[in-house]
């Protein structure tokens, strides 16, 4: 079904070890709002949706795990040569007394990832509404993160994932109004 090519979607660069940022990053990995979440959330809406936007779905639900991949690969990058004094002072001491460097899934709070995450009605309409407002989420949250670094590495590879989100939710929105116009609704908004 699906084709992996062995590089990242965008490449990664950072120009320092950052453990802080890094903990921050986490929150698009394991938050509510994060890469795993939404991959998930619409992966899973799938099956409750018109044959008309199954295909977005799934295009876009695939896409997320790529930018998991990305997030994984910048957090691994900001933590690689930390040391655990380095890791304590960036507030990640108990997820390294856990985990040492690993990847886990959580937010940057330290809260693991839950299946609560994923919001599935089985209502299109509702699903999809919910959909934009989770890449609207995410984009926020990526600008709040461009914000809170100077690494202009790092800046460019999250600027790349904050368009991919303004985008989903617009093929989203294209979606509503596919479905809306088959049931004979009119336009809310």
């Amino acid at each position: 079904m699906w084709i992996y090519e062995k590089k990242l979607q965008y490449p990664v660069r950072v120009s320092k070890c950052d453990p802080r940022m890094a903990k921050f990053l986490t929150e698009q990995y394991g938050g509510a709002d994060g890469e795993l979440a939404a991959a998930l959330r619409y992966l899973n809406q799938r099956y409750t949706i018109p044959n008309k936007v199954i295909g977005l779905l799934t295009d876009i639900g695939t896409e997320e795990f790529a930018h998991l991949e990305m997030i994984a690969t910048m957090v691994y990058k900001l933590t690689k040569d930390a040391t655990p004094e380095d890791m304590e002072a960036a507030g990640l001491g108990a997820h390294y007394a856990n985990h040492d460097k690993a990847l886990y899934y959580e937010n940057a709070a330290g809260v693991p990832w839950t299946a609560a995450y994923i919001a599935s009605k089985g209502d299109p309409i509702a699903d999809l509404y919910e959909d934009i407002a989770a890449e609207e989420k995410a984009r926020a949250t990526y600008q709040w993160l461009i914000d809170m670094t100077d690494d202009v590495d790092l800046q460019d590879s999250l600027k790349f994932l904050r368009q991919r989100e303004i985008i989903h939710a617009q093929r989203f929105s294209e979606a509503v109004e596919i479905l809306k116009e088959e049931q004979g609704r009119q336009k809310f908004f």
